[in-house]
């Protein structure tokens, strides 16, 4: 299929997936009319996808590219790299921006005032290129620049949900400050990383680590503050407090981009930094990754689980099961091992399938009944089917039932542990699966086995989704199923990562 994507696309494309949404973005925020603006959001998106894809067969043709920015040759200049790595999370990042764009359509009109619209969908298309752009450069202050164009358009839409729930505007508070102080620690990391090494470059970074056999006492301050500035952004327990809010309270269409994006992109800056640019050969990273991350991570897989169990909104229920999943990715890349570090890459992948059409679901729910409330879940089998069905089988994948995504995520992480000799681990993934049987659960039996409500004596009538809500979020079941099935593309997708990473043997 390469001969479909020009040579040229190819060594520019990185610069393309970033550039075009970034302009585009601020124009789209000054357009007079929302529709125009969402057709312009719909085009730049698409071709972010189109590019992305491209790039992602070069990469599983075995080839990366490094891109040099003016023509200044790295570390004096800013590169993009395109690697075995990043280019399946570029393709994530994009194809569910467009998903997300279509899915928009009717639920922005419902959840976003008129005069807010346009401006909506140029701080959404600033944020797509800060999350591409922290993602592609190969530049390590220039991924802290990306961080912060992303979080604060980020904060931007979660407080544009004020007009259907007040208490969007103290989530995206809340986000903002917690996020202001993980890009502190970030970059204060990346001064004593440059105090270290002089550079700023990723890869020459970590050339100089090597001869410099891990650094002083000044590397692993820089890694403890990088590890923690990152871990606020990726939601890692117990820095996790920003993520229930802001996926209950913002717009439908944030918290579907949100829950699919921002913490995967956030992930793979950890094993970027903790694994190229610093090494696992290093004692002091090694512990850190081994048993910080595999202690939270355990931990975030229980205790998120368990809080996801006792909440009594949906939105939060599945919140508090994100920070379990990041648990999840978290465990495998403690594991440190090449198996290990696919089973997360692939759960980091399926996760965000999983927890898009989960969200598309309660969006819609909202759109039609302003539902969000387990109780208020009564019926929805049949008042809107194929929207519950979309729900109940993205719940089951999020269970990790056998023919889904979510199941041969689990299977890879048990897999690895057991390589690992971590049987209790495997103990620990069976136990959270059944948590996420209660919390999944009741939401389905109330929405089968309970009655509709009424309206002055009368049942409420059946009223499905929109079309262009129910495409998207069927779409990303398919792809769950489909993964379920063969999952041979989403595995060699995790072994290209695991590749690039090493780890230990």
């Amino acid at each position: 299929m390469l001969e479909f994507f020009p040579e040229w696309l190819q060594y520019h494309g990185a610069a393309l997936a970033v550039v075009l949404p970034l302009l585009m973005g601020a124009i789209c925020a000054i357009l007079p009319s929302e529709r125009l603006a969402w057709i312009t959001t719909l085009i730049v998106v698409s071709i972010c996808t189109v590019t992305a894809f491209g790039l992602l067969l070069v990469t599983f043709g075995g080839e990366s590219v490094i891109y040099k920015m003016g023509g200044w040759d790295p570390p004096k200049g800013i590169s993009y790299v395109i690697d075995g790595l990043n280019t399946p999370v570029i393709f994530l990042i994009s194809a569910m921006a467009l998903l997300t764009t279509l899915y928009g359509l009717p639920s922005v009109v419902a959840e976003v005032e008129p005069k807010k619209r346009a401006p909506f969908y140029g701080a959404f298309l600033i944020g797509v290129a800060g999350l591409l752009g922290m993602v592609v450069t190969g530049d390590a202050f220039n991924v802290f620049v990306f961080l912060e164009v992303s979080s604060i358009s980020t904060y931007v839409l979660v407080a544009m949900g004020a007009s259907r729930d007040r208490r969007a505007l103290a989530a995206a508070y809340r986000y903002l400050i917690l996020g202001s102080i993980g890009a502190t620690f970030f970059v204060i990391g990346l001064g004593f990383l440059y105090m270290e090494t002089g550079t700023l470059n990723m890869a020459d970074i970590g050339r100089k680590l090597q001869e410099l056999e891990g650094g002083s006492r000044v590397a692993m301050v820089a890694f403890g503050f990088i590890t923690v500035g990152l871990g606020l952004k990726l939601a890692m327990f117990p820095l996790h407090m920003w993520l229930p809010g802001a996926y209950a309270h913002a717009p439908s269409f944030v918290t579907v981009f949100l829950a699919s994006t921002a913490t995967k992109a956030a992930l793979y800056l950890m094993l970027r930094f903790s694994f190229t640019v610093f090494d696992v050969s290093f004692d002091y990273v090694l512990t850190v990754v081994t048993y910080l991350f595999t202690g939270l991570g355990c931990a975030a897989m229980v205790l998120g689980s368990l809080q996801a169990i006792f909440q009594t909104d949906a939105r939060r229920t599945l919140a508090y099961s994100s920070v379990a999943q990041v648990g999840y990715m978290l465990l495998g890349v403690g594991m440190a091992t090449s198996l290990g570090l696919t089973a997360g890459y692939v759960h980091l992948l399926n996760h965000a399938v999983i927890k898009g059409a989960l969200f598309f679901a309660l969006g819609a729910f909202w759109y039609r009944y302003g539902i969000t409330r387990t109780e208020d879940f009564a019926g929805l089998g049949k008042m809107m089917p194929w929207t519950m069905g979309a729900f109940t089988l993205g719940g089951l994948s999020l269970i990790g039932v056998p023919l889904t995504a979510g199941f041969i995520s689990k299977l890879q992480l048990a897999e690895a542990a057991l390589q690992r000799g971590w049987g209790w681990a495997v103990f620990v993934i069976m136990a959270t699966s059944i948590l996420a049987i209660i919390y999944i659960g009741r939401l389905i039996l109330t929405a089968y086995f309970q009655a509709p409500p009424e309206i002055d004596g009368e049942v409420v009538k059946r009223n499905e989704a929109p079309l262009m809500m129910l495409i998207p979020m069927w779409i990303l079941v398919a792809l769950s199923i489909t993964i379920g099935v063969n999952s041979d593309f989403v595995v060699q997708a995790g072994q290209m990562a695991a590749e690039v990473l090493g780890g230990i043997s």
